[in-house]
């Protein structure tokens, strides 16, 4: 079964690439400065930074929904990246590298299924839940530290 994988759009975010320390603060939001590679997962071009690339640290509502899964958590923005990873039968690098967590939503935006798996075995796991008629699309979370990752559709 096809799947697509997508990060975030970069517009919401660019507003805030090159603001001063004070004003991302006013907004919630911080600069750091990738000091390791993997360890600041961008959500946009869904790669892992080199060192001395910054990264703004955010809130976002990954699921705006209005449903009791509505939920938002920090990620990791790339300072500057400018478009989004979008790739059919295609998983990152970012992702296959990591314990992910699946979480399969219906079109009702409720919760209908999940699992936990290594990175490197994903596909399987793509394919179980999408194989469900009621799963309308899939959230990936980093399973350890439990933030969104990425948006898996049928393709």
């Amino acid at each position: 079964m096809d799947f697509r994988i997508t990060g975030l759009s970069p517009e919401p975010f660019r507003p805030l690439f090159g603001l001063s320390e004070a004003e991302l603060a006013r907004r919630g939001a911080l600069r750091q400065i990738v000091d390791r590679k993997p360890g600041y997962p961008d959500r946009i071009e869904l790669r892992d930074p080199d060192p001395g690339e910054s990264v703004l640290l955010l809130n976002y509502t990954h699921l705006p929904v209005e449903t009791p899964f509505r939920s938002s958590y920090a990620i990791y923005v790339r300072e500057g990246a400018q478009s989004r990873y979008d790739r059919v039968n295609e998983v990152p690098e970012q992702l296959r590298s990591r314990v992910l967590s699946l979480r399969a939503f219906d079109r009702n935006d409720m919760l209908r299924d999940a699992d936990i798996v290594e990175g490197a075995a994903v596909e399987g796991l793509i394919e179980r839940l999408l194989a469900s008629p009621e799963t309308a699309y899939i959230h990936a979370h980093y399973a350890k530290f439990g933030c969104f990752a990425a948006r898996i559709d049928r393709q």
